[in-house]
């Protein structure tokens, strides 16, 4: 679970769904990614976005999962983050997916864009981490978990950054984004 997040910032899901084939078919443990070297890695993660600094953040990572964890993810956000890698998206979508807990809400470029675009957030927010912390203080928490699988694919093909296609959305009624585009 922690490879493929990491593996699918900045990558087309279809990329990252292929070398998640090719890593488990190399047999992915722990163990097979310590004793790969980094060109090999490379070599199956490729075309990955910025697949030399991930080939670097998944053998920095999982030699500390062998050494700090037993093998295992952290349990928590906090020790998530602390991974190279890993920023607050990623641990949050670890948590629920790999420990079946919301710890926050996972929110990605999508979810940050959406939110703002919704107004969502009181004021504008500037970064995902702040969107994420607005959108916490009002969210109800039994809907923290699903917000983040709506938006992403709703921003995908509906709710695009550039040329949304608003006369197409079922929110363009009630979103003010849509009366500006």
């Amino acid at each position: 679970v922690l490879l493929a997040l990491m593996l699918s910032s900045q990558t087309k899901d279809q990329v990252t769904s292929a070398a998640m084939l090719r890593l488990r078919r190399r047999g992915l443990t722990v163990d097979s990614v310590l004793q790969m070297d980094e060109e090999s890695l490379g070599q199956i993660i490729y075309p990955v976005g910025f697949w030399r600094n991930k080939v670097k953040y998944i053998k920095q990572t999982t030699a500390i999962l062998k050494e700090k964890y037993g093998g295992d993810i952290p349990s928590t956000v906090e020790e998530l983050v602390q991974l190279p890698g890993v920023g607050p998206k990623m641990a949050h979508l670890a948590m629920h997916i790999a420990w079946d807990s919301v710890a926050g809400i996972a929110v990605d470029t999508h979810v940050h864009r959406i939110s703002n675009r919704l107004q969502w957030v009181k004021k504008e927010t500037k970064s995902p981490e702040q969107t994420r912390v607005a959108l916490e203080q009002w969210l109800p928490r039994d809907l923290w978990k699903e917000i983040n699988w709506l938006l992403v694919g709703f921003g995908q093909q509906t709710c695009l950054p550039v040329n949304p296609r608003c006369s197409q959305c079922l929110n363009q009624d009630i979103c003010p984004a849509a009366k500006r585009l």
